[in-house]
């Protein structure tokens, strides 16, 4: 069994990382707030995962002979979306979930 002061200084060192870690995001985020590139990343960013995820499920879809159910999940996605005033985890949500269940079941 290792020494307790020798643990203690690991945990020290884990815990020192660790919170530094943590932290330096909010400390990089008040100069970034005021960047017009972050601005717009974040109205980008949301549309562009969902671009990026559809594009992943369309590509391995139409390999697995899947391509009907991968279009209704995203007719789905759409309409939730647009229906639930823009909520993108309701809608990735929904669409995730009619996908697994037209693929599973049907």
């Amino acid at each position: 069994m290792p020494d307790p002061g020798y643990l203690l200084a690991i945990l020290g060192i884990v815990f020192g990382i660790t919170f530094a870690l943590r932290a330096l995001p909010f400390a990089v985020l008040g100069p970034l707030r005021e960047s017009r590139l972050v601005r717009s990343m974040s109205g980008w960013m949301p549309a562009g995962v969902l671009l990026i995820l559809a594009a992943s499920t369309f590509r391995s879809s139409a390999a697995d002979d899947r391509l009907w159910q991968t279009l209704v999940a995203v007719a789905v996605t759409a309409a939730v979306h647009v229906a639930a005033g823009r909520r993108t985890l309701l809608s990735v949500g929904a669409g995730t979930l009619t996908f697994v269940l037209l693929v599973n079941v049907v």
